[in-house]
């Protein structure tokens, strides 16, 4: 299941917290802010779809990640590549290193990190 834009940045906001009530992911917004009611439908959308979970404190919420972030950014792009690359995880790299403006330094880094998981993938 997918959050929407407005959904993942709220969500953005709880990851980094880990716990916080509502006032407090209120206070996290610039200006403008959105409304508290705008905050406790989003908050209440992503309950429901098993996102986030809350404990009841008193009359307040204490809301809290279900999802962590690495799995959540983990199943985007993994759908990203089956949507847009033929489900090609090579296709997706080639892309990723021709279209995007990686400094020489980025792309050793990235051999860096295919070449130790290469070796990994031999033991």
């Amino acid at each position: 299941m997918k959050l929407t834009k407005t959904e993942e940045q709220l969500m953005q906001l709880l990851w980094k917290k880990e716990k916080a009530f509502m006032k407090d992911l209120l206070d996290l917004f610039d200006e403008p802010k959105p409304a508290a009611t705008t905050v406790a439908t989003l908050l209440k959308r992503m309950t429901d779809k098993g996102f986030v979970a809350y404990n009841e404190m008193g009359n307040s919420r204490e809301y809290y990640p279900l999802v962590k972030k690495t799995d959540y950014f983990s199943g985007q792009v993994n759908g990203m590549i089956k949507s847009f690359f033929n489900d090609s995880a090579a296709q997706f790299a080639s892309f990723f290193t021709k279209e995007t403006n990686l400094s020489e330094a980025e792309l050793k880094e990235l051999r860096k990190i295919i070449d130790e998981q290469i070796e990994k993938k031999k033991k």
